[in-house]
């Protein structure tokens, strides 16, 4: 491979007028510059970055860990691929002139430390950890100090983080349920050892409340576990158990499309009818299904391209030194919901008692 001292000597000046060249950073005589710029040609000389950037302190590197690449597409709970996070990401450092170093888990989280000190030794100017689902993490040693932000994720330190709104994100759904007249909402939650199962049974119960409504707790039935060889077995279990109940609920909540594709299937088998017999939703907006079912899926969408941008600008922030010190530790970022044909207006329907009034 050729140095600079190899194209100083094909153009027969010095390794110093070379590097003016490359830098533009002192005037060079056109005829000794173009001498210069045929030498590179002719050796297929490739300057050198990290030199450079000894010398300035800026790479234009950010390093991002994930798992969205290797991560198993048999993750039920996981929702869309977090590698929507990546290009979220990706499109806001493209546009400040950065380049983006992604190094995948191989979904081994015991890889995250060797990884972090591969980037750290790059020298790269910020790091982002992407979590393939909403969760607690812990960061090995940043001895550089290098700034980090998660996406997807949180810790114990107050490293700035983006994650999903989950418990809004179900007040919503469950709000706009009530919203259509729905008074028997039963939710279908994820497993235990999940962040966002507890922060949507909280938006469950608050969007009760604020409605004025009781919560019933034989409406709340876990609905997935991370043994997917049961899981069929517990969702159905699930269903028998809302649907023998002497009020059922007229509307369904599941955790994720997933688990709703599935819920569409247990209840067809039963001879109920989504809306007809009762409503579901989703959660995700993952819309290789929501779209494709049929009634089409009403689902909330986990923003995760948003949050891989909101991620990248709070990151540029950080290395630029123009964050604000009240910004948020934790930023929560919500989701649109589409409403589709999944779910049936009950608000204007007509019971008996009211007929009756009306003839009055």
């Amino acid at each position: 491979m050729a140095t600079i001292y190899d194209v100083a000597k094909a153009a027969g000046v010095s390794p110093k007028t070379v590097s003016r060249v490359l830098n533009g950073d002192a005037p060079v005589n056109a005829k000794t510059a173009e001498a210069v710029r045929a030498a590179i040609d002719q050796l297929a000389y490739v300057p050198s970055n990290a030199a450079r950037s000894m010398r300035s302190q800026r790479t234009g590197l950010i390093g991002m860990i994930t798992g969205a690449i290797s991560l198993s597409p048999g993750f039920e709970a996981a929702g869309l691929p977090d590698i929507y996070i990546v290009q979220g990401a990706q499109r806001v450092f493209a546009e400040h002139g950065l380049t983006l170093l992604i190094a995948d888990t191989g979904n081994q989280a015991a890889r995250i430390p060797e990884l972090t000190q591969t980037f750290l030794e790059h020298r790269v100017e910020g790091l982002i950890h992407v979590a393939e689902f909403h969760q607690q993490i812990q960061l090995p040693p940043n001895p550089r100090q290098t700034h980090v932000v998660l996406a997807n994720c949180f810790d114990d330190e107050g490293t700035p983080a983006v994650v999903p709104d989950d418990e809004g994100g179900q007040f919503e759904l469950v709000k706009g349920l009530i919203a259509r007249g729905h008074r028997r909402i039963a939710y279908l939650m994820l497993p235990e050892r999940m962040i966002a199962r507890g922060l949507r049974l909280s938006g469950y119960r608050a969007a009760h409340k604020a409605a004025g409504l009781p919560v019933d707790p034989a409406l709340t039935i876990t609905g997935a576990l991370s043994d997917r060889a049961h899981e069929f077995d517990l969702l159905w279990d699930a269903l028998d158990r809302l649907l023998s109940l002497p009020d059922r609920p007229t509307a369904i909540c599941c955790a994720n499309d997933k688990m709703a594709m599935r819920v569409y299937s247990i209840l067809r088998e039963r001879g109920l009818s989504v809306p007809g017999d009762i409503s579901v939703v989703g959660y995700d907006d993952y819309r290789i299904i929501t779209e494709h079912l049929h009634p089409t899926l009403t689902s909330i969408e986990l923003a995760y391209a948003a949050m891989g941008a909101r991620a990248a600008d709070r990151l540029l922030r950080l290395i630029a030194g123009t964050a604000q010190s009240d910004e948020p530790v934790i930023e929560r970022v919500a989701g649109p919901i589409t409403w589709r044909n999944s779910v049936a207006d009950l608000s204007q329907v007509v019971t008996p008692f009211q007929m009756r009034r009306n003839d009055q």
